[in-house]
């Protein structure tokens, strides 16, 4: 009886496993279809195109792509970030990524790109460098404020005189010394 339960638990488990590799190829294939679907409706948007700046072309006309074409670019902008989402979720259903150089397809944890060479960015790492790049920008700007408040407070020491002239005071400027400090200069 031993026997025949080790068999069963082996082939439930075995069933259980092609059922998710089945489950994860069908999931895939859909979106691989979806994504040729997409990109023949931009193939078809650029046969529109096509035509129109062709024909504006024969007549002699200016094509203007605001006017023209944009409603054209627009869907092709729409289609094209579709495909980039479905690729993504292609990517991640296979546990893959790409590299970033040279576009091949890389295993998801891959340090490196095996065709190129180049190193792979760590998605965890590159997180945690946005965090730190936002802290080294607000630190900038609390450097900022800071110069300028004490641009302000500079400034509002400046005392016109009546005739126009600006007075400014220097806590280490001595008037006394001027002409030592001007006879030093020369």
């Amino acid at each position: 009886m031993d026997f025949f339960d080790k068999i069963t638990k082996k082939a439930s488990k075995a069933y259980k496993i092609t059922a998710d590799k089945t489950e994860k190829f069908a999931k895939d294939t859909k979106i691989k279809i979806k994504m040729n679907d997409l990109k023949q409706q931009i193939n078809e948007l650029y046969e529109e195109i096509g035509k129109k700046v062709y024909e504006k072309h024969i007549i002699g006309e200016e094509i203007s792509i605001k006017n023209d074409l944009e409603e054209e670019l627009t869907k092709i902008d729409v289609l094209a970030d579709e495909i980039e989402t479905l690729l993504n979720q292609s990517l991640d259903l296979n546990d893959k990524k790409q590299c970033k150089i040279c576009s091949t397809l890389i295993g998801k944890d891959d340090k490196y790109c095996y065709n190129c060479g180049a190193k792979q960015e760590d998605e965890n790492q590159t997180a945690q460098d946005n965090e730190d790049q936002m802290t080294i920008e607000e630190i900038k700007e609390d450097k900022d404020k800071t110069s300028l408040e004490k641009t302000v407070e500079v400034e509002s020491h400046v005392n016109p005189d009546a005739d126009g002239t600006i007075d400014i005071k220097d806590e280490g400027y001595d008037e006394d010394n001027e002409d030592e400090i001007d006879d030093e200069e020369n």
